[in-house]
């Protein structure tokens, strides 16, 4: 029974490698970067190469646009500024965010943008960080007038239509209803992009240079932020999304002149962050350590129970568990957890191999990041493969199903 030092079984992680290897051997999967750690212990797998066709090897320290798995990283801003008593969660946006002032809501979230009734109370920063404000990318109705609206206006990224600077965002996301009454219900990633400018109106301060202040530089997070520097972005691959039916490697976004080489008009709390496995593991290790790094605080205790435990009631939930069960086929089984917290996911039921309590979410630029305080366990798995086909995201599932048969012991 080898073990490495610190308690990993030899074996589980021979295992391990086995499997991650499987994806890249068979073309799937050009490259990836995984880390698992527990304690003190840190075990990095990197297999594979940059690009589909070849070049540099994948490296422990290459940079990864995060997608979505920036959620749980940029909520930190908003608990700073909770533990500051700068924000309170009952506190009303309206002194920051004027533009979601007086709202009127959809009839039904099909209805025509006119069709509505006021609200019945305001905004508050809780349903803004538990995405319970009343707009959100709503993927079981799509074509509807008003998710046509948010595609049309800019309000989500990565979309024809680029994301316009903080201020012209907030004028336009202010001039839609919302689909549902504050506090409803959740959803998903619009209230992780309104975080940061609610983050940056409260502080006077851009995002990213607040978030860089209070969260990466303590941390030692050197590599990530909304854009690569130029010196820096021989380490980002291109990100592929692959054809969905023929599986052709088509380049979503490459490193030089790309997406992520400058820094963005809208810093995207939702979905904007780059980063790398180490720089991940820092933050989520900071979390199972109730909010510290070495000897200095980076959050309150208090603040990272609030951020990973569930935080929605059975009814704001309802829509979380019909995106996860309705969208199978798109999702291909992420986000089945059962409960959120404040930017990410925390599960609340045994739906797969992962214990009740681990948190983190997914990205669709195929990344996962979760952290489990019952084994102190931190994976990491990052790739360059975009989830317009399931190779990523079933990568990802067999990472935590074969990683937890590796802590087993």
């Amino acid at each position: 029974m080898g073990r490495t030092k610190g308690g990993f079984p030899e074996a589980g992680l021979r295992r391990l490698r086995e499997v991650l290897a499987r994806y890249v051997d068979s073309g799937r999967i050009p490259g990836l970067v995984a880390l698992v750690g527990q304690g003190d212990e840190t075990h990095v797998e990197a297999i594979g190469t940059m690009r589909h066709d070849g070049g540099a090897p994948m490296r422990r320290d290459t940079i990864f646009r995060m997608a979505s798995t920036s959620k749980p990283v940029t909520i930190a801003a908003a608990m700073v500024l909770l533990d500051e008593c700068r924000l309170r969660l009952d506190d009303l946006v309206e002194p920051w965010l004027p533009e979601l002032a007086d709202r009127q809501v959809l009839k039904r979230i099909d209805a025509p943008l006119d069709e509505t009734v006021p609200a019945r109370r305001p905004i508050t920063v809780r349903d803004v960080l538990t995405s319970t404000f009343g707009l959100g990318m709503d993927m079981t109705s799509l074509g509807t007038p008003i998710m046509n609206a948010v595609f049309e206006q800019g309000l989500t990224p990565n979309l024809p239509v680029p994301m316009p600077e903080p201020d012209e965002w907030m004028r336009r996301l202010g001039e839609l209803p919302l689909m549902y009454q504050p506090g409803e219900r959740w959803q998903y990633h619009i209230s992780s992009d309104l975080l940061g400018v609610l983050v940056a109106r409260v502080t006077g301060r851009p995002f990213e240079e607040f978030l860089s202040e209070r969260v990466f530089e303590p941390l030692g997070m050197r590599d990530t932020g909304f854009h690569v520097p130029a010196d820096r972005l021989d380490r980002l691959p291109p990100l592929y999304a692959p054809h969905p039916q023929t599986g052709e490697f088509l380049v979503w976004d490459e490193a030089e002149g790309g997406r992520h080489s400058k820094p963005p008009a809208f810093p995207s709390g939702g979905g904007g962050l780059n980063s790398t496995a180490d720089d991940y593991h820092a933050y989520f290790r900071m979390l199972l350590n109730g909010g510290m790094h070495g000897g200095e605080r980076i959050l309150s205790r208090p603040a990272v129970e609030l951020m990973t435990t569930n935080r929605l009631t059975p009814e704001q939930n309802a829509a979380r568990n019909a995106m996860a069960t309705g969208n199978v086929h798109v999702s291909h089984g992420q986000g089945q957890q059962g409960g959120w917290g404040f930017g990410m996911a925390v599960r609340t039921y045994r739906g797969d191999y992962a214990p009740v309590g681990q948190f983190g979410w997914d990205g669709g630029s195929g990344t996962a990041t979760y952290a489990d305080p019952a084994n102190q366990l931190t994976g990491i798995l990052l790739t360059q493969v975009g989830a317009s086909t399931p190779d990523s995201t079933q990568l990802i599932h067999d990472f935590w199903t074969t990683l937890y048969q590796a802590v087993d012991n």
